[in-house]
């Protein structure tokens, strides 16, 4: 699916252009791909990933900088996501023992079942990656990495 096609645009000011334009729609294209399996699910990409990275720290809690620090989508705001993983019960927010002012956030046993059932429909929904060879995803990698400096 060439770029061109789907937004109807035959010219670029420049192949840098293209390139800029072609990520921010690669970007929202994927995304929509996830809303769209986390869906059934009831949870958003961004309380998706605060799930992740606190089953990473599991069993260590993790504090709302942490998860700021470590959130893909900068502009979210972890209290509230964590508000939200609170209401279903996926998540346990917890006064640090060490600072009475700093508050723990840790996944429950809930939270990490949730992931685990997902496991299975986030692998199928990745298979669409080996449209690219190894070689080249590791190519990919590579130029993301590096165009982000």
């Amino acid at each position: 699916m060439r770029l061109e096609d789907e937004i109807k645009q035959k010219n670029f000011r420049s192949d840098y252009q293209k390139g800029v334009v072609n990520i921010i729609f690669t970007f929202n294209w994927l995304d929509q791909k996830q809303r769209d399996l986390l869906k059934p699910f009831d949870i958003t990409s961004q309380q998706y990933n605060i799930l992740r990275i606190l089953r990473g720290q599991f069993p260590n809690p993790a504090t709302i900088n942490l998860l700021k620090e470590r959130m893909l989508d900068k502009m979210c705001d972890a209290s509230r996501l964590v508000d939200r993983l609170l209401k279903k019960k996926l998540v346990e927010r917890k006064t640090c023992e060490n600072d009475r002012r700093a508050v723990d956030i840790i996944i429950t046993q809930e939270g990490l079942d949730l992931l685990q059932n997902l496991e299975g429909v986030i692998k199928e929904h990745e298979k669409f990656m080996h449209r690219l060879s190894e070689i080249e995803i590791k190519t990919l990698n590579e130029l993301l990495d590096k165009l982000r400096g």
